[in-house]
């Protein structure tokens, strides 16, 4: 009886250490699966696992055209992107007004901008020179407050205006956009190199125009913004002293303003009859002597004869 209680005993612990060498191994195992990332979709050995995390910092995106590489999604902004404007209006001495006009077209070749327009006028007395105008040029957006200082120097400021407009938000969201449309395409011609028939082709390929498409018109925003907030725009009103101006109605009521409209739609009335006249004189003149050449030949003496 001793003898089989020692063998129960024995061939309980037997069991008992089986069972921890068991559960020891099977726990190391979880704990090794747990640190891996489980195939996705049936991936085979060397390809990549889709919802791993990267394997390096940035701001990445996977390349929908196939291939492990990646790309950046939103190019990285330099500062905000602001578009500046000024308008200034400037008396300069007078005589000097060509000079003063002059003087603003060389500072902006000087400050490497263009002149996107100019319009002069001249003095309605005396026609010989010109007397105002108004200058708009672009000039590099890092030279705009060194540019109106210069110009302020030419003479006394009237007026002066200088706004801004940050465009930043709509920047990023053109890249943003972009960037979408051009991991469609990259996409698309991945389809275009696997189809096989004339049909798949043909309807990849009207796909692959109308990204391409709003690629290129996003582009083009892009551009515009790029320029605009390269160069600023500054608009210069010049006028020189003692300029003649517009003379103000004191005619408050208008009465003498309804006088003289009624007296000149009199005078227009009575021109247009003149000329009707004039125009049928000829006429009714033939039309009398035919009438008078009737009334003649009805004349009894006039068939004796």
């Amino acid at each position: 009886m001793k003898r089989l209680l020692v063998v129960l005993a024995l061939f309980a612990g037997l069991l008992i250490a089986s069972a921890a060498c068991g559960g020891s191994a099977g726990g190391g195992s979880a704990t090794a699966g747990s640190k891996g990332y489980a195939p996705v979709n049936g991936l085979s050995n060397g390809g990549t696992v889709r919802g791993a995390p990267a394997q390096g910092g940035g701001n990445t995106a996977p390349n929908p055209g196939g291939g492990g590489g990646t790309t950046d999604v939103v190019p990285p902004i330099q500062g905000p992107q602001v578009i500046r404007q000024a308008q200034l209006a400037i008396s300069v001495k007078s005589g000097s007004f060509d000079s003063s006009l002059a003087a603003v077209r060389a500072l902006v070749e000087v400050e490497q901008g263009y002149v996107s327009g100019t319009d002069a006028q001249a003095n309605p007395v005396t026609n010989d020179s010109i007397r105002t105008g108004v200058i708009s040029f672009m000039v590099p957006a890092s030279k705009f407050d060194a540019t109106i200082d210069a110009l302020a120097n030419l003479g006394k400021v009237q007026n002066e205006h200088i706004s801004g407009q940050d465009v930043s938000a709509q920047y990023v969201d053109l890249q943003a956009r972009l960037a979408n449309e051009e991991a469609q395409r990259d996409a698309m011609l991945a389809l275009l190199a696997k189809a096989q028939t004339v049909e798949q082709i043909i309807e990849v390929q009207n796909q692959i125009g109308q990204i391409t498409g709003q690629i290129e018109q996003l582009k083009g925003q892009i551009q515009y913004i790029d320029h605009n907030v390269a160069f600023s725009t500054i608009t210069v009103q010049l006028t020189e002293a003692g300029a003649p101006v517009a003379a103000t109605s004191s005619d408050n009521w208008g009465f003498v303003s309804a006088v003289s409209d009624a007296a000149h739609n009199f005078v227009t009335t009575v021109n247009y009859l003149i000329t009707g006249l004039g125009a049928v004189g000829p006429v009714l003149l033939v039309l009398g002597l035919g009438y008078l050449v009737w009334r003649r030949a009805g004349r009894p003496g006039w068939r004796r004869a």
